[in-house]
C-alpha cells in the first residue's frame, strides 16, 4: 500500500484532460506493459535521457509507484543517461514534496537516494548512471526515451526488446529562476498524470 500522500496525489490526477496526441504517443508504452502482463513475464522500464538527472527519474520512480498502485506485478523501473551526471536535487525535493520518502544514502558528486513510496516495499535507488550500468537490465526491457537529445543520440539501446519516445520539456530551463520549484512540479505532475494514464489501461 502506498503512502497516503502519494495515493491521494495519484488519485486527484484526472487522465481526461490528456491531449489525444499524448495518448498516441504513450500507446506503444501500454502495449509494451500489457504484452508483458498477458505473459505473466517482468516488466522492465528503463528511463532513458541524457544526463540521467530529471526527467528521466522522474519517470522511474512516478512509473514504479503508479505501476504499484494498478497492482502491475513484476514490475522494475529504472533509469539511464548516455552520461552520468546527478540525480539533481530538485528534482528529488520534488518527489519528496509529492509524498515519496527521501533518504540520502551517500554523499559526493553523485549522491545515492533512498526514494520509498510504501512502507513494506523495496525502494527506488536513485543516482544518475549510464545506459551500460551493470545497475540496469542487460536484455528484455523497453527503453523509453524521454528527452529528444537522447532520442536522437541513441537509435539503438543495446539489449532492450522495444524503443520508445516519451520525451518531455527538461525543466533545466528554468534552473536558477524564480520560476524552478514551480516548473518542475508542473514536469513531474505531467509525468505523474501520463504514467496514470499509462497504467490504468492495464488490464491484468
Amino acid at each position: 500500500m502506498l503512502y497516503s500522500k502519494l495515493t491521494e496525489k495519484i488519485e486527484g490526477l484526472d487522465t481526461a484532460i490528456i491531449a489525444k496526441e499524448r495518448e498516441n504517443i504513450l500507446q506503444p508504452l501500454i502495449d509494451f506493459i500489457q504484452a508483458k502482463v498477458d505473459q505473466k513475464a517482468i516488466v522492465n522500464l528503463n528511463f532513458i535521457c541524457t544526463h540521467n538527472s530529471r526527467r528521466s527519474h522522474l519517470s522511474q520512480v512516478w512509473a514504479q509507484a503508479i505501476g504499484t498502485y494498478y497492482g502491475i506485478n513484476n514490475l522494475f523501473c529504472y533509469s539511464a543517461g548516455t552520461e552520468a551526471t546527478l540525480l539533481f536535487p530538485i528534482a528529488a525535493k520534488t518527489l519528496a514534496n509529492s509524498g515519496f520518502k527521501i533518504e540520502t544514502l551517500s554523499e559526493g558528486d553523485n549522491p545515492i537516494y533512498s526514494i520509498k513510496y510504501a512502507n513494506n516495499l523495496h525502494p527506488v535507488i536513485g543516482f544518475s548512471k549510464t545506459i551500460n550500468s551493470d545497475f540496469n537490465p542487460k536484455n528484455n526491457f523497453a527503453a523509453i526515451m524521454t528527452c529528444s537529445s537522447a532520442d536522437e543520440g541513441c537509435p539503438f539501446v543495446p539489449g532492450s526488446e522495444a524503443r520508445i519516445s516519451v520525451t518531455y520539456e527538461d525543466p533545466k530551463v528554468s534552473d536558477g529562476t524564480p520560476y524552478q520549484i514551480e516548473r518542475y512540479e508542473e514536469r513531474s505532475s505531467q509525468i505523474a498524470l501520463e504514467m496514470k494514464f499509462v497504467f490504468s489501461q492495464i488490464k491484468n
